[in-house]
């Protein structure tokens, strides 16, 4: 036996001494000779745990688009924000944290389509703001029931013909942890209780319908691929939009 052959078995002998002091190896033979083979095995709880889990991922969601030409657009009277300025809106905000806590809001996804390619349909107010239609809930109210007056109060018709809102799934939760802008999609590090709740819910349009817009707004359909990683366009919750959407299965009708 050459040098080098002697020092490689004196390594794997010494190796295989260490292992069988160890506690896996303990444990390991202990489990052969208790009946069993092999290392340990997961319980038949984690097993099946993973077994539904894995079912609840393969659920595909379906969601219809109709062309943005079935849909028409009418004005209405203005639609003016509660508060005048950023400053008076947080001032509110504080004070009525105080009374009722975390300020819960609602906003809907409104999904149609134009040459083929999905656009989202946001409010526009001026040259530069752009929001989800949406708002505050009163409360106790509803969070579906509260969205769907909230959309009737936007962009509902006027002539008394009820609009047909299919609220659908939640696809995204986003917190303010304080009294100022910014907004993340998960609760911050030692914050207990944010100053508001958003949530973004995905609203199924039927083939047709009348919108009508207040006329301090423009209703704008934007492409998906205008809006990913745009946030100095369109913020962070209205950019974050395409990889929220990109689980449903769109059906271009």
């Amino acid at each position: 036996m050459s040098l080098r052959d002697k020092i490689i078995e004196n390594l794997v002998d010494n190796f295989y001494a260490r292992l069988r002091g160890s506690a896996i190896y303990k444990m390991a033979a202990s489990t052969r000779s208790q009946g069993g083979a092999g290392w340990p095995k997961r319980t038949g709880y984690t097993q099946q745990r993973y077994s539904v889990s894995t079912s609840s991922m393969n659920i595909e969601r379906t969601i219809n688009l109709y062309p943005l030409t079935n849909y028409t657009f009418g004005t209405k009277d203005p639609l003016y924000e509660k508060d005048a300025s950023v400053a008076a809106r947080f001032q509110r905000m504080r004070e009525e944290f105080d009374k009722i806590g975390t300020r819960r809001t609602v906003e809907g996804v409104l999904i149609v389509h134009e040459h083929g390619l999905p656009h989202v349909l946001l409010l526009q107010l001026g040259t530069t703001f752009f929001k989800l239609p949406g708002g505050e809930l009163k409360p106790g109210e509803d969070e579906s029931e509260g969205l769907k007056r909230l959309l009737t109060e936007t962009l509902g018709r006027q002539d008394g013909v009820q609009q047909d809102w299919i609220v659908e799934d939640v696809i995204g939760n986003w917190y303010r942890p304080n009294f100022e802008p910014p907004q993340y999609p998960y609760v911050p590090a030692h914050i207990t209780k944010p100053k508001e709740h958003k949530r973004l819910y995905m609203v199924q349009l039927g083939e047709k319908a009348l919108f009508a817009v207040p006329r301090n707004y423009k209703l704008v359909a934007a492409p998906l691929f205008e809006l990913y990683d745009n946030a100095p366009g369109y913020g962070p919750i209205i950019s974050s939009l395409p990889q929220l959407l990109s689980r449903f299965n769109f059906i271009y009708n």
